[in-house]
């Protein structure tokens, strides 16, 4: 059974029995600088003296749902937390006629998503000091971000973050530039179908690429046959152009020196949807960044079983602790 935890005629935040709602939920819209309408949620510490906030950004697809349960891990460590949906996903504004595809014209568009959290919701409303925590799509962004304004965040966590595919024809810069020709060539809507992007179901857990805890796979699956309007299946050729030049700029030589702001990246040694080695020689070349690989995990660490949350978990508080030092 869905409940609403707000007004029903303004945005609102799913809960079905398997992913209660983490406590003291606020949620709202706001507009990005260019006018698209994102839904957001705010959520108090639950424990301990205040110790600032999350800014916790997801990957393609995903929604502010899906991470209750990490959300209400960070309350209790003393965080506020604050999320919001990406523009076309999520409870956010869809940009195209087919709302269950993955759009957006560059991924400049989720810079402007992600400063304007920051200054109309973070800073008037959130406790400093803010870190930036993101999964996947999530984390390339964030890494973006960390270079464009090293200002707005004291510290970057990400979780697998997406800075290349393996098992390319070509390059990053090469697969972008291919999009690029089918874009201009009027294509930029059609979807890039793949057999992974589909409605994850009960019989879609077994040999699934994402995790390999069960009951945390199957809270995706309550939650979007409540509210189907939250699922997002294939990118776009669009949205893969996009991605791909926003790749190939973080695998630029000189793209590693230019991150100025401390950041930790864990990989999964299991991944099997975004390049491992590339998270790898990223924080091997970053000089105010490192990373972790974590055994047996696939690539959604925060969705995996206790043992690989627990270690990623362990990273995570060790390097916020750095901060206090």
């Amino acid at each position: 059974m869905m409940n609403a935890i707000v007004d029903p005629e303004g945005p609102r935040l799913a809960v079905v029995a398997s992913n209660p709602v983490p406590e003291g939920a606020q949620v709202g819209y706001f507009e990005a600088m260019d006018r698209v309408r994102l839904r957001y949620a705010r959520f108090p510490k639950t424990a301990g003296a205040q110790k600032g906030t999350i800014c916790l950004v997801q990957g393609r697809t995903e929604f502010i749902e899906k991470y209750f349960e990490t959300i209400a891990d960070f309350q209790k460590r003393g965080f506020a937390v604050a999320s919001f949906d990406w523009r076309g996903q999520g409870g956010s504004q869809r940009l195209i006629g087919n709302k269950s595809l993955g759009y957006v014209d560059t991924f400049e568009d989720y810079w402007t998503d992600l400063r304007s959290f920051h200054s109309r919701i973070l800073l008037p409303d959130c406790p400093p000091p803010f870190y930036l925590v993101g999964h996947s799509m999530g984390g390339l962004v964030s890494l973006l971000a960390g270079v464009r304004d090293r200002m707005m965040f004291e510290r970057i966590f990400l979780s697998a973050p997406m800075l290349a595919l393996d098992r390319q024809p070509l390059s990053m810069g090469g697969m972008a530039r291919v999009a690029e020709i089918l874009g201009f060539l009027g294509l930029g809507q059609v979807p890039v179908r793949r057999r992974e992007d589909r409605a994850p179901t009960e019989q879609s857990f077994a040999g699934n690429p994402l995790t390999s805890d069960a009951a945390r796979y199957m809270r995706s699956v309550d939650v979007l046959a409540a509210e189907p309007g939250l699922l997002v299946s294939s990118p776009t050729i669009r949205w893969v152009a996009a991605a791909m030049r926003a790749m190939a700029e973080v695998g630029a030589d000189a793209f590693p020196g230019t991150v100025k702001i401390p950041v930790l990246m864990l990989a999964a040694a299991a991944d099997s949807v975004v390049s491992s080695s590339a998270i790898e020689q990223m924080g091997l070349r970053m000089r105010t960044g490192r990373h972790l690989v974590i055994p047996t995990a696939r690539h959604e660490l925060f969705m995996e079983n206790d043992a690989v949350r627990g270690q990623v978990f362990a990273a995570f508080d060790a390097f916020i602790t750095e901060q206090s030092r």
